[in-house]
């Protein structure tokens, strides 16, 4: 151990080793050695995680990212996700004409703010993200009720309730009189048909009937343009930015605007309560409603809202949906039973009160001969069964006269009607058609009109005032048959799609 003298700088040299025990220079020396050994390991191990970082980074530059995007455009997306659909859907809704001249018209709707080709329709890949931002073409459906709520409504029916009454009551006396071995016949026997009688009444309610064709009645096909090509599709899937192909008969799909077309004029009684028919043109009147139909003419319509943002949406969302929909027929026996039913009870209560007074004045006997009421001498558990018994008779008596199970029948019937149609391609889609076309004896179209199979033949060719039969064709001039011929070429709506796979080794695809 050295030290050094501040003053002098002399140097005093101390041999502490000497003064130190055998056992403490050892372990000192041992001490040193393990610290100069763990210093060595700190440093290795320093300059391997600086060498594992370098590599690392290394390695990092070598890896090779793919990124799959949609076929959509990204700044289409954006877009779309920029557009007020409020604000477009009240202008069709409101039929506003100054503000869709201040959004330079149609056309412009079309291509600057929805992304849509006037002639060639939306994009098909692009039909996924569009009923992402603007919704489906589904109206919301009221809540499904439950099984358990149709049995509660069938217990509050007062028939039942009654029955259920004098079921317990009856329970109860024949316990008391003849005990629980043989006591509960009667009251159980009524509790037992209770319960079938509701679990039948909860099952075979129309709403549960029809719930499962509600989807199918709503479903119908409308003709779209979508890149380029006429395709037949689902009402629920057409979205914003599609372009509609419109014809005689066809319910508008959705709220949108014309484009373009011929003629075209629209049945709005179910939205405004108009009976004439509106004239669509894309000059004063370009707006299209949802619900509407087509009465005459063609065109084409450019979709600017869709489902619950429609004008019928609206309606449909602040009326309650009716599932139990009671045809005329229907209508009529309802009437009749209740007619039958007010009788009945009518009836039913004379026979209760002719049945107590004769009961409480001692006129009425046992099977053994006597009186079952000698006044006081009577008890009241006795009185309280034959009470229950002329009640239950009385009640039968209501049961009986009221025919209840007929509008049951009814429905039921109409409910297996309906799905034997559909396995023949017949949908029903309204139940009052059934009984009104048991009704119908003769059965008027107009020329454009067709039935069933959507053909039409002819059977007689007029010319002026003249018939013209096959033998008299030779008659008519040749420019005259050249022109005739061609109207009937050009009368059509048909289009030509140029395709890769040809249809008549020309490139086209005819529809």
């Amino acid at each position: 151990m050295t030290m050094r003298c501040r003053k002098t700088g002399d140097q005093i040299i101390l041999d502490g080793e000497n003064l130190l025990p055998e056992s403490k220079r050892n372990q000192r020396r041992w001490r040193v050695a393990y610290t100069a050994i763990h210093f060595t390991r700190l440093l290795g191990s320093l300059s391997r995680k600086a060498l594992q970082k370098q590599t690392k980074l290394l390695r990092s530059l070598s890896y090779v990212a793919i990124d799959v995007r949609d076929d959509t455009p990204r700044e289409n997306l954006v877009s779309l996700m920029n557009v007020d659909q409020r604000a477009l859907a009240d202008m069709v809704k409101g039929k506003n004409l100054e503000s869709l001249k201040q959004l330079g018209g149609v056309a412009q709707v079309a291509t600057a703010i929805l992304e849509t080709d006037v002639k060639n329709g939306a994009n098909e890949a692009g039909v996924a993200h569009r009923r992402d931002v603007f919704g489906a073409n589904k109206f919301k459906k009221p809540p499904v009720k439950s099984f358990l709520s149709f049995v509660v409504e069938a217990f509050k029916d007062m028939t039942i309730i009654i029955l259920l009454v004098c079921a317990i009551m009856s329970l109860g006396f024949g316990i008391e009189k003849h005990g629980l071995k043989e006591g509960w016949f009667d009251g159980g026997s009524i509790i037992v048909a209770i319960i079938f009688v509701v679990a039948v009444s909860a099952v075979s309610k129309q709403s549960k009937q029809f719930e499962k064709l509600s989807d199918e009645r709503n479903n119908i096909n409308v003709q779209v343009v979508r890149d380029g090509r006429h395709r037949h599709i689902s009402i629920f899937d057409v979205v914003v930015g599609d372009v509609v192909s419109l014809k005689i008969g066809d319910q508008i799909p959705a709220d949108g605007m014309f484009l373009n077309g011929n003629s075209l004029k629209v049945d709005e009684s179910s939205m405004s309560g108009e009976s004439d028919h509106v004239e669509v043109n894309g000059n004063d009147h370009p707006f299209l409603l949802s619900g509407t139909k087509v009465t005459d003419g063609f065109g084409f319509m450019l979709v600017t809202s869709v489902g619950m943002n429609t004008a019928w949406g609206e309606r449909m969302s602040s009326i309650c949906h009716d599932l139990d929909e009671q045809t005329p027929l229907q209508a009529r026996l309802n009437k009749l039973s209740s007619s039958i039913g007010k009788l009945g009870l009518t009836v039913d209560f004379l026979v209760l009160a002719v049945l107590m007074i004769r009961y409480f004045t001692g006129n009425t006997r046992d099977d053994n001969g006597h009186k079952e009421n000698v006044g006081r001498h009577t008890k009241v558990s006795d009185e309280l069964d034959s009470v229950v018994g002329i009640i239950a008779a009385a009640v039968s008596i209501v049961m009986v006269a009221i025919p209840e199970g007929l509008p049951l029948a009814v429905r039921l019937t109409l409910a297996y009607s309906m799905k034997r149609m559909m396995k023949d391609n017949a949908m029903v889609r309204k139940l009052s058609a059934c009984v009104t076309m048991c009704s119908a004896t003769t059965i008027c179209t107009d020329k454009t009109g067709t039935l069933t199979l959507n053909q039409m033949k002819v059977t007689e060719f007029w010319l002026g005032k003249e018939t013209i039969d096959d033998n008299s064709v030779s008659e008519i001039e040749s420019e005259v048959y050249q022109l005739l011929q061609e109207g009937v070429a050009l009368n059509t709506t048909s289009t030509i799609n140029k395709s890769h796979a040809t249809s008549d080794g020309f490139g086209h695809e005819y529809q």
